[in-house]
């Protein structure tokens, strides 16, 4: 990248200009030593800063932003836009994150060091469902059309192995191997750069692939291992968002349309029925890549929490 000088902003510069302010932006995006779907992530939520700063009049005094101001836009992401907590939060760890860099080139003072993001509710935001729920939902599928076999195998393998929505757009048909005999999906997880990490695939979760793999026709290790076959876009992976659309819809089918059940439902659902048929803690954070065992242990409390509940024990 051409490098850029970046302007120089002292406390007695009266006006700092949009113009300035995406040669800052673009500076501090080249800074952050991250992914570069998190640089895109940050570059998003900056800029959606900056548009508040504008439709506020505050980018007419953009060189004497206080942490009021800071205050201020976190009030209206969670009131006025009535976002989620999660959203809220990772919004202000960008804005956080641009202060400290700016402060630590010495261009302007860390105005958002001490603004705490809204505490995290407790539990899982997803609710998981039952070996019936996913029954029925899978029932529902035609698989005497192609789609059908595709959503089927979908629908089927983030049920039994956790994956995320966009772990399974980022799978391509190669990355089904053999490891030590055994049927794996090698995975390029939440936050990775490279697939350095897989799932097992049993046999129930692998026949549905084959066999929509052995319909849909000839292809090579690097096609995706789900497709489009629409007309518009056919061959085509399917991007996370299409992949969560279609398991909302199906969801939706079985009367599952609320917004509590998700594609990430399936994450949990998977994660909860491994727990309840006998895994154990380290099988389980293996399963679902958990980088904390503490994430793991979270869901065998909250198991406990309704098989061992107190309130059980009141009577009167």
């Amino acid at each position: 990248m051409k490098e850029q000088t970046l302007p120089a902003v002292s406390s007695n510069q009266e006006i700092i200009t949009r113009a300035d302010m995406e040669i800052l932006l673009e500076g501090f995006i080249s800074a952050q030593d991250c992914s570069a779907s998190s640089k895109r992530t940050y570059a998003r939520q900056v800029r959606q800063y900056l548009v508040w700063l504008e439709e506020t009049g505050r980018a007419q005094r953009m060189s004497t932003l206080s942490r009021q101001d800071i205050l201020d836009y976190k009030q209206y992401l969670r009131e006025d836009r009535d976002l989620k907590v999660y959203t809220v939060n990772g919004y202000l760890t960008a804005i956080k994150k641009l202060y400290a860099w700016l402060e630590s080139e010495k261009i302007y003072p860390n105005i958002a060091g001490g603004v705490k993001g809204y505490r995290k509710p407790r539990g899982h935001r997803k609710d998981c469902l039952t070996a019936d729920q996913l029954q029925k939902a899978l029932g529902i599928l035609d698989r005497s059309r192609l789609e059908g076999m595709r959503d089927y195998a979908i629908f089927n393998l983030m049920a039994r192995t956790g994956l995320r929505d966009i772990e399974v757009s980022r799978t391509l048909v190669g990355d089904m191997r053999t490891e030590s005999g055994q049927a794996v999906l090698w995975v390029q997880g939440k936050g990775r750069e490279l697939k350095d990490e897989y799932v097992v695939l049993t046999r129930e979760a692998m026949d549905p692939i084959l066999d929509y793999l052995q319909t849909r026709g000839a292809t090579s290790e690097e096609d995706p291992l789900f497709c489009s076959h629409a007309n518009r876009n056919r061959g085509e992976g399917l991007t996370p968002r299409s992949i969560s659309r279609l398991i909302k819809r199906i969801l939706k089918q079985i009367g599952l349309g609320d917004p509590r059940h998700t594609a990430h439902s399936l994450r949990h659902t998977a994660i909860t029925l491994a727990i309840l048929g006998g895994a154990q803690p380290t099988q389980v954070q293996a399963m679902a890549r958990h980088s904390d065992p503490r994430t793991t242990m979270g869901y065998y409390h909250n198991l406990n929490r309704i098989e061992e509940a107190a309130e059980k024990n009141i009577r009167f």
